[in-house]
């Protein structure tokens, strides 16, 4: 039994992939997939897979065009945040989903259901017209999958993935990114703001935009804020005001 993943954020990929191997450990995870590009590029290059685990939101865009793309042949299950009025799409077209963050009870109920429908008569697939049509009825922006960097005398593209943290300082907006190294950025927070994905990234305050790779934990700071701590070293600690406290751990727990 061969399955693929494809999940931009490592830990939550880890966190299924852990999942899968204890739940079926005869089953093999033949990829873990970060964008629609290795999607695409890795079912037009393999023999399909039995089943395939499938983030709705990932850095560069939405999962659906790369369904949109190649013609699979195999189920689809869903990881994802999304209103019910997608998943009541997913469930009318015989796909199921798991939302995010994934539990064993839900995920063992939706592999059951995979199991149940491969030993029953056939059932039909999703076709491509499936997924174009639905991407046009979700109209969901695409995101950038990389950002215009200076690197000593060069201008090179930093992958978002990368990086860890973006923050103002001294007047420059820096990247740093998850080996360290820090790029300066042409943009404004503001812009930054609106140009990334609000799944991984997050808003932390005037002075950080926040990736959930670099989070550590958040402490209860002074007056009801919170602070939190980052894999990286910050020039200044990362505050969240009291306002904000809430919509940030709903966001951390997505």
């Amino acid at each position: 039994m061969r399955v693929i993943v494809i999940e931009d954020e490592i830990p939550a990929a880890r966190e299924l992939t852990g999942l899968l191997a204890r739940l079926r450990p005869d089953w093999t995870v033949a990829a873990i997939l970060q964008s629609i590009d290795e999607g695409i590029g890795w079912l037009n290059d393999n023999p399909q897979p039995d089943l395939i685990f499938a983030d709705i939101q990932l850095a560069d865009g939405l999962s659906f065009q790369i369904f949109s793309t190649v013609a699979i042949t195999c189920p689809v299950i869903f990881c994802t945040a999304f209103d019910q009025y997608a998943i009541r799409a997913f469930e009318t077209n015989g796909i199921d989903y798991v939302l995010k963050p994934v539990e064993p009870e839900r995920l063992t109920t939706a592999l059951k259901k995979y199991e149940n429908l491969t030993r029953a008569a056939p059932q039909p697939l999703p076709t491509l017209p499936f997924f174009k049509q639905l991407l046009e009825q979700l109209r969901l922006p695409s995101f950038p999958t990389s950002l215009l960097v200076y690197h000593r005398d060069a201008i090179i593209p930093l992958p978002v993935a990368d990086i860890l943290f973006i923050h103002y300082e001294s007047g420059v907006v820096l990247a740093t990114s998850q080996s360290q190294q820090r790029f300066v950025l042409t943009q404004t927070l503001d812009e930054l703001e609106a140009l990334l994905s609000p799944q991984p990234f997050f808003r932390a305050n005037r002075q950080y935009i926040i990736h959930r790779q670099s989070i550590v934990n958040a402490e209860r700071y002074f007056g009801r804020k919170l602070v939190v701590k980052l894999t990286a070293p910050v020039p200044e600690p990362v505050i969240i005001s009291k306002a904000k406290a809430g919509e940030f751990l709903t966001w951390l727990q997505q």
